[in-house]
This record gives structure tokens, sequence and C-alpha cells, in this order.
């Protein structure tokens, strides 16, 4: 019988590439905050490196919060002179100095994923800048990127990378309790995961596949629901937006999602007129 070695994974990294120049800056925020007393994790491309060993330059800083811990980080970066906003008030803030700038994450653009206790309980930990950090946990950067789908951004190869480098150490029946009744984005990434890397599809337990199948075969023996709701819009804002033209609900609005008429409103404007991310 020949046997075929698995590719090794790419050794773990605990840096990626940050702009010099801003270096400054995010230390400042970072030690402002740890004084306070605010918590907060290292998500995006740092953390990315981490988990999987790829490593990619950034222009700017991810930080994962609690929503109700913004107006008390607002109030700590003012005093040391930094201007921040709420620049969508469902998921994301700003903070500024010159031309750069960190991002503060309290949930999906879509509405979902809200950063909660949880997400501090499976942190991990790292060092950026000679600083002591915790950082995003795999499985809470796999349900995350698992809804981004933009015709401009997608972050499957992500989600492919850190399965790749943590199936062996996931929680997997968090993970799939955190998929809930979109499971159906959760067995999309793991089939394509397959795809990518055909030699290494046993990395995906096989309890996890048999279950996803099951409930895939489960509904394909019951009638479909008639909710009149395109869950497109949680995948992406705007690929879907001649659905909701064409009379479909949509899934982000509540009460069925988390967002406000006015919230999707700003978000969709946005796609014209973006923020400096």
């Amino acid at each position: 019988m020949t046997s075929t070695a698995k590719t090794p994974l790419p050794p773990a990294a605990s840096a990626t590439a940050l702009d010099p120049q801003a270096e400054p800056f995010y230390l400042q925020v970072l030690q402002a905050l740890d004084a306070a007393g605010v918590p907060y994790l290292v998500g995006g491309a740092f953390a990315l490196a981490g988990l999987t060993g790829v490593e990619r330059p950034t222009k700017d800083l991810d930080l994962f919060i609690r929503r109700d811990d913004f107006m008390r980080l607002d109030q700590v970066l003012a005093g040391t002179g930094l201007r921040s906003e709420l620049t969508f008030p469902h998921w994301l803030g700003k903070v500024y100095r010159g031309p750069f700038f960190i991002d503060f994450i309290f949930a999906s653009a879509n509405g979902m994923n809200a950063v909660d206790e949880g997400w501090f309980e499976r942190a991990g930990r790292d060092t950026i800048l000679g600083h002591p950090v915790r950082t995003m946990s795999a499985e809470d950067m796999v349900w995350s990127k698992a809804f981004i789908m933009e015709r401009e951004r997608y972050d499957g190869a992500d989600v492919a990378h850190v399965l790749r480098g943590c199936a062996a150490t996931l929680d997997w029946p968090h993970l799939m309790e955190r998929a809930g009744s979109h499971w159906r984005v959760l067995l999309s990434h793991l089939v394509l995961f397959g795809y990518v890397y055909p030699d290494e599809r046993d990395r995906i337990p096989a309890w996890v596949m048999h279950e996803l199948l099951q409930k895939l075969h489960d509904e394909m023996l019951a009638p479909p629901p008639a909710t009149g709701r395109c869950q497109g819009t949680l995948l992406s804002r705007e690929q879907y937006l001649p659905d909701l033209e064409h009379g479909a609900g949509d899934a982000r609005l509540k009460p069925a999602g988390t967002m406000s008429a006015e919230e999707i409103a700003a978000w969709t404007a946005a796609i014209d007129n973006p923020p400096d991310k």
C-alpha cells in the first residue's frame, strides 16, 4: 500500500507585518486599555498568524471588545488625547492617531456573533510589540469569518487555514452548538476544506461530518419553510440587494435578526462611501 505524507503545517507565528510607524500608537492603546482594566482580544491578521502560521501585512489592528465596554474605552482613550468614534453602532468603532487607526469590533457586520464573556474564556495568549495580550480563539475566528462572502472579500481561505492548523484541538461541540440553525454555513466550509486539502480531509472529525450530513438528509425530507426571507444578506451586504428589491425579507432585520432598519440602511450606504477600512 502506498502512503502519502501530509503537507507540513506552517510553523506557528507570533507576529505579523505591522507598520513600524504605527507601532507606538498601537502600544499606547494596548497599555492604556490594560491600565484601565478594559478587556479586549487581539484578532485580525495578528491572531490569524498565531493560529495558522500564515503571515501577511496589515494596515491596522483589530481589537475585539464587548459592546457595553465601548463608552468606557472611549473615555479612557480620550484621556490620552486620542479620537475615537462609534463608526457603525451595531458592530464597529475606531480610534485614530494621524493616518493610523485601530478597529474595535464587538459583533460581525451582519449583526451576529456578538462578543461576550465566552470569547474571553476561550482566548489564547501571545505577545505583540513586547506587550502581553489575549488573542481571539480558533473557534471564534472560524465562526466570525465563515459569514464573510462579499464580492471583494471572501474569508473562506482563512477559515480553511484555521481548520487545517487547529482542527485537532478545536472545540467541535461548541462550534456545532454555535452554528445552530446556520449549520449549512459551517457544512459548506467543511466540504470545501476537503476539496482544498484532499489529503487532509480526515482532520475534520468524522462525527462532525456525519451529524451535519444527517441534518441535511433530514431537512431534505421536510417541507421548506415559508419565511419569505433571504439569508444571503447574512453573507454579503451587497450581492443580495436585488432579492430585497424584489420583495424578499432581510434576515438581518429584527426580530429574525439583530439589526434595525436604520442600522441596515447605514451599513448599505457605506458600500459606496466606506470608512477608512
